[in-house]
């Protein structure tokens, strides 16, 4: 029912969601029929559905490399994430993992669903790994060691503190930017970029993520995972986890839009990341997940469903974002509109108003200053009606319900035989 409504209201979201389901079936034809790497980009659909496609984009080479980082990362964080393990097994593992990436042996037992099959056949990660040029091993090797330790650090050490939030993200993200500039390098299609801005584009991400999953995360068993710093929401509530109780929505809500706020600061990077990236696949795959984090911080923003359940991207919206973003002026468009709705949102009563607003206005004067604002065509807010969509959504959700109606009668037919 829910598909069926977003239809109703945005029709044009369907050619795009066709579209992008066409483009998924594609990238499974050219998936390797080694069943090492027929693991890896099986696996890779299952534990990051909007990473995937962008992924899969890539040229054959850099495709596989980071294929590879990817899952080879999650395999960390699916160690880090662990709450059960006990911190005496955990750390070591953490502090090694490097080295397990070259052993098509090793394996080990933790996390559930998806990512305990990741972990119990991780021999598949490191086969792939291994078939790497040196290159694209050395530069996943690094990265994964620091990551390890970082994660490792953070086992002991509380998220305090803002800059102790920023470090956090850095080795849970930011290295992940860095990894990634890496690889483009070493692909010979991008130049090597500053470890600062690409560090912000990992930062971004990652704050959008812990944004967006603080109930999940706080909800988490046996105990809950803690990322918001306690120097921001000591100043509305006395436990973290209070935030999702009704009588503190208020406060919720201020504490929410002052982590959006802080998340804000990264864009500038990013932004001047993406305008220097030369490379047509590598600049979608750089832009698409920045574009979503903006679109989900505009949906977060002064929205208190962040604390009782998920908030995200409608479907069709993310579709149009993969089939529509090809070049910066493309970006600087997405950022400034997305960037407008947050805008309208900031209620001047809020105590961080006055920042979240500045922070805004820097965006949109980039956006501005870029001369491309008049040379792309609205996906977002929207252009007016258009009736031919909206007839072939109509058209669309007949055809549903009549293959309802039909499966319904056949299972009717069957019983009464």
């Amino acid at each position: 029912m829910r598909i069926i409504k977003e239809m109703f209201e945005h029709p044009d979201d369907l050619y795009p969601l066709l579209k992008l389901k066409m483009a998924a079936k594609q990238a499974e034809t050219q998936i390797p029929t080694e069943p090492h790497w027929e693991f890896c980009y099986s696996m890779l659909n299952k534990v990051s559905r909007s990473f995937a496609l962008v992924i899969q984009m890539l040229g054959t080479e850099l495709r596989d490399a980071v294929c590879v980082f990817y899952l080879v990362l999650r395999a960390l964080d699916t160690v880090e994430d662990d709450t059960s393990l006990d911190t005496m097994v955990k750390i070591p593992i953490l502090m090694e993992f490097h080295r397990h990436i070259y052993d098509t042996d090793w394996k080990f037992e933790c996390g559930t669903k998806e990512y305990k099959i990741l972990m119990d056949q991780f021999c598949h990660v490191s086969t792939a790994f291994l078939e790497l040029n040196d290159s694209y091993q050395k530069a996943i090797e690094d990265i994964t060691m620091k990551m390890g330790a970082g994660m490792a650090k953070f086992v002991f050490k509380e998220v305090d503190k803002i800059k102790d939030y920023d470090e956090y993200c850095h080795y849970a993200a930011g290295l992940v930017g860095l990894g990634l500039s890496k690889l483009f390098h070493a692909s010979g299609k991008e130049m090597l970029f500053h470890d600062s801005i690409s560090n912000s584009m990992g930062l971004f991400l990652q704050k959008t993520n812990i944004i967006r999953d603080y109930l999940e995360d706080i909800n988490e068993t046996p105990k809950p995972r803690i990322f918001w710093p306690r120097q921001i929401w000591s100043k509305y509530i006395d436990k973290l986890e209070n935030l999702k109780h009704r009588e503190n929505s208020l406060k919720a809500v201020q504490c929410l839009n002052e982590m959006v706020t802080n998340a804000l600061l990264h864009i500038e990077d990013c932004l001047k990341y993406m305008s220097n990236l030369r490379d047509p696949e590598i600049f979608k795959f750089g832009a698409i997940p920045q574009i979503m984090a903006i679109g989900t911080l505009t949906l977060c923003y002064n929205n208190v469903e962040v604390f009782r359940g998920v908030v995200k991207l409608r479907r069709g919206l993310t579709a149009k974002i993969i089939d529509r973003t090809k070049t910066m002026a493309d970006v600087y468009g997405a950022f400034f509109e997305f960037s407008s709705i947050l805008r309208s949102k900031v209620n001047m009563k809020d105590p961080n108003a006055n920042t979240t607003i500045s922070r805004i206005e820097a965006i949109q004067r980039i956006c501005r200053k870029s001369g491309t604002l008049d040379k792309r065509k609205s996906y977002i807010s929207g252009d007016g009606p258009s009736y031919v969509p909206a007839l072939i959504g109509f058209a669309i959700v007949i055809l549903a319900i009549l293959y309802a109606y039909l499966s319904r009668l056949n299972k009717i037919s069957k019983h009464v035989q």
